[in-house]
């Protein structure tokens, strides 16, 4: 009888485990399932609307205590919400806040794709920028997307509040107008690299390592290899391809540009950067759309990419790991410990 009570046990426990697999799995499917049907969320707002529910909030604050003044308020906001809305052109409002690799160029093509499926000859798009660039593949694509609008006849502009550099600016040049504020930081079209070499480390632990390639120049620098000075002179020349490469790109965007003056690596602050006629504009992203709600129906574009399962569950283990943390904090904080 003891033997039939720990067979059912054990039968209980197997299927248990593989209902909780199949459980997975079928999850893990589903999920790979809906990723390729939905890649994500497109969200607009408004932003006359939140502006103008600032405006209000201000005034009634203003107009506290004064009875009269708070009825012909809201007597004047009945009148205005009965009027008809114009037929007014858009301004998109995009946001960029790029890394090393360029990830966002994955939801800037999203947003692209979505305002040229709607835009109409009058309508601008205000790209908010701020990078300080990255790897030239990433940048280059990013700069490409927003080509698509220039191609397609949609006038672009880039604001900078903080930093348009090297593959930042490589995006920046490509539009109509850029703006920046006085102490953004412009510039740096250059191109670097670098990278460690442990060879004489592995040397003195006795450590050997053998690399073997097909083409004369498939690795010139290393990390564990032993570099020929012939290496670093191709991996000279190709940096300096890039940067001829750059050049010639911002060059064909602003050919008004003393090239060979700033495409030195260097950077400079708004006011320089004016001079020198790398930005059209000193102000701010905040003026520039303020400046923009009586002529212009302005909409915020933010796609929102539809999250992995593992990333799901990473961000579940994160906020459990984080849960437990906090209440064993708070516990230890609660302990009365002899003095």
């Amino acid at each position: 009888m003891e033997y039939l009570l720990d067979y059912g046990s054990f039968l209980a426990k197997a299927i248990t485990l593989l209902l909780f697999i199949g459980f997975v799995v079928a999850m893990i499917a589903n999920s790979r399932k809906q990723e390729s049907q939905d890649k994500g969320k497109l969200e607009l707002s408004r932003l006359n609307d939140r502006y103008r529910d600032f405006a209000e909030q201000m005034e009634e604050v203003r107009l506290e205590g004064n009875k009269n003044g708070l009825k012909a308020l809201h007597k004047q906001r009945k009148a205005k919400k009965k009027e008809k809305k114009s037929d007014k052109p858009a301004l998109w409002v995009l946001d960029f806040h790029g890394d090393i690799q360029a990830k966002p160029v994955a939801r800037l093509r999203e947003e692209i794709s979505a305002i040229l499926t709607i835009a109409k000859p009058e309508d601008e798009v205000l790209v908010k920028l701020e990078s300080g660039g990255g790897v030239v593949h990433g940048y280059g694509l990013a700069a490409s997307q927003l080509d698509r609008l220039r191609q397609a006849n949609v006038k672009l502009t880039v604001a900078v509040d903080k930093v348009a550099a090297s593959g930042g600016y490589m995006m920046a040049c490509v539009a109509d107008r850029i703006l920046c504020a006085p102490f953004a930081v412009i510039g740096s079209i250059g191109v670097v690299a670098q990278i460690p070499n442990f060879n004489r480390l592995l040397k003195k632990h006795d450590v050997d390592l053998e690399l073997h390639t097909a083409g004369e120049y498939k690795r010139t620098l290393t990390l564990f290899g032993e570099n020929t000075d012939e290496g670093r002179e191709k991996f000279k020349r190709d940096l300096q391809e890039a940067h001829a490469l750059f050049k010639q790109f911002v060059g064909r965007h602003r050919p008004q540009l003393a090239l060979e003056e700033v495409a030195t690596g260097e950077i400079w602050f708004g006011e320089q950067a004016l001079e020198k006629g790398l930005v059209d504009e000193l102000g701010t992203s905040d003026a520039y759309i303020q400046g923009q709600l009586q002529e212009r129906q302005v909409y915020e574009v933010k796609f929102t990419p539809k999250k992995s399962l593992s990333e799901k569950l990473g961000k579940a283990a994160e906020s459990a790991g984080s849960g437990a943390t906090d209440a064993l904090l708070e516990r230890l904080q609660s302990e009365k410990f002899p003095g």
